[in-house]
């Protein structure tokens, strides 16, 4: 699928950017601006965005334009370069809906749902993570191991208390599921849980492909009559097929 827009976060601070127009519109655009810490100017300035908040745009958008100025022209996605999304910020992350210009109610919709789902001490998970790096690094030397590590992690909770989760150590458990049937669909919502999150899988030969690549890419499918008596650290699944 090819991607409509490409989503990026610009550092404005300090930075002109072009603003006509009046009215509530602009005004809003105006206040959006002002916390990016942008320097906010007029069309005759050399600037590499601007925002037309104006009753006929057409000519101002055609002079911006042949100018190289990427232009964002308020309820007129056909005459925008980019579009401003909608945001929910827990500083410093910085999380973006946006829907093309085609259905700003649906963006701030979908805002004000992640704001009551995301945490509020998410930033300090995340300059937590970021404190941690070189501790991280020396203990999951490997890439692919570290980011499975934060993943499995944070699929506990998106808390603060990630790295020191982290450093707890990591107990050997394996997870037996016999299987309803050979469809993947029949999985229950654990299980498929489980199945996503292992870090190993043994199976008993036959249990179907299907099945197998519900688990991630990079754990290692194991086949065998019974399950292991050493499964190795962190979670390990048992497949079986049903009686």
């Amino acid at each position: 699928m090819t991607l409509t827009a490409l989503p990026i976060f610009v550092k404005l601070a300090g930075r002109p950017v072009i603003l006509i127009g009046s009215g509530e519109a602009a005004e809003a655009k105006r206040r959006l601006l002002e916390r990016a810490g942008a320097e906010i100017v007029g069309e005759e300035a050399q600037a590499s965005l601007a925002i037309v908040a104006a009753d006929e745009p057409e000519p101002i958008v055609a002079r911006l334009r042949s100018r190289g100025v990427l232009v964002n022209t308020v309820d007129r996605p056909d005459l925008c370069d980019f579009t401003l999304p909608a945001i929910v910020e827990r500083d410093p992350v910085l999380v973006a809906i946006g829907t093309g210009g085609v259905s700003a109610g649906l963006a701030a919709a979908l805002r004000q749902r992640l704001e009551t789902e995301l945490p509020a001490d998410l930033g300090e998970t995340a300059k937590a993570l970021h404190a941690a790096r070189t501790e991280l690094r020396a203990r999951f030397p490997d890439i692919a191991d570290r980011r499975r590590a934060i993943g499995a992690a944070l699929a506990e909770g998106l808390g603060s208390d990630v790295v020191a989760r982290m450093r707890a150590p990591e107990d050997a458990r394996l997870v037996r599921i016999t299987l309803a049937s050979d469809d993947p669909d029949d999985l229950t919502l654990r299980q498929a849980r489980a199945l996503a999150q292992a870090e190993r899988v043994y199976h008993f030969p036959g249990v179907p492909t299907a099945i197998l690549n519900r688990a991630r890419a990079d754990a290692p499918r194991i086949a065998c009559s019974a399950p292991p008596e050493a499964p190795g650290p962190g979670l390990s699944i048992w497949l079986e097929p049903g009686a």
